[in-house]
């Protein structure tokens, strides 16, 4: 059995699949284009792997943050927590908004008229590995037929992953957002899987965290990686948790950044809004 679970978003479980062509064409199923998972050493070339089994158990690890958009699931499940959306307005998906700290992955919002109503905003963080994954995914690839790269298949090194550099990046990444957030009476949702949250409810000061409640600003949603035999992977929603500043603080014990106006973020997000962010299932 490979180790590499998914390679371009199909399973590598499934039978009768033309791996030649998928790994020609490179396309990520999530986003629509070209994978972005590249060789440091090939940039044209992409990894494509989407989940890896990993430890003891052969828990299935989501390895790219993309991976957590099968379905758009995710976005659904933050709708409630846009404060003032009403039935009429469309809801856009904007990627990439910059705020204090860095950019945020994504935004929902709520529009009515070309101009934003509400919105909620959304990081994903799926685990970083350690070491290559590469001669793992030539070693199923060659299973599978393919002209590939013997060096990599001969070679015994082995990826890990990087529970602690992970889950401290993404604590402070969100300690310097959470505040312009909570200034404006706005949610922010960190999307992540359930292995990464026990990770870090092990690790760092996570026993002050509520069940998800709408009056506080950040909010923490795990998804479980199911695996079913002769099914694809699938996420499902597992838990809901909540905080606010001071909570995130209470994890890293930092201080908060400056802040970005209500005004300025509608701004951005209203220049951003247009047909191809309309949320389509």
């Amino acid at each position: 059995m490979s180790k590499v679970l998914e390679l371009f978003g199909i399973s590598t479980s499934e039978q009768e699949i033309d791996w030649h062509e998928r790994r020609d064409r490179q396309n990520c199923p999530y986003l629509h284009r070209t994978c972005l998972k590249v060789r440091k050493s090939q940039p044209k070339v992409a990894i494509g792997t989407c989940s890896v089994s990993y430890g003891t158990g052969e828990t299935p690890v989501l390895i790219c943050p993309h991976r957590l958009l099968e379905r758009k699931q995710i976005f659904i499940d933050c709708l409630h927590l846009l404060n003032t959306h009403e039935p009429g307005n469309e809801l856009h998906i904007v990627p990439e908004v910059s705020v204090p700290g860095g950019s945020v992955d994504y935004f929902l919002v709520s529009v009515k008229n070309g101009k934003v109503k509400d919105f909620v905003g959304i990081e994903l963080q799926t685990l970083d590995t350690t070491g290559t994954v590469w001669p793992e995914r030539e070693r199923f690839l060659k299973r599978a037929g393919l002209v590939v790269d013997e060096s990599a298949v001969a070679s015994k090194k082995r990826f890990g992953m990087n529970w602690k550099m992970t889950a401290k990046t993404i604590l402070v990444q969100l300690h310097h957002k959470i505040e312009t957030f909570e200034a404006m009476n706005k949610h922010l949702v960190l999307v992540i899987q359930d292995v990464l949250l026990d990770y870090m409810r092990r690790e760092f000061r996570f026993d002050h965290l509520n069940t998800a409640r709408l009056g506080e600003p950040m909010h923490i949603h795990s998804y479980t990686a199911m695996v079913q035999p002769d099914q694809p992977l699938r996420i499902e929603l597992d838990a809901r948790w909540s905080t606010d500043t001071a909570g995130i603080a209470a994890c890293l014990g930092l201080q908060a950044e400056a802040k970005l106006g209500l005004q300025q973020i509608i701004r951005i997000l209203e220049t951003r809004i247009c047909d191809d962010t309309v949320f389509v299932l």
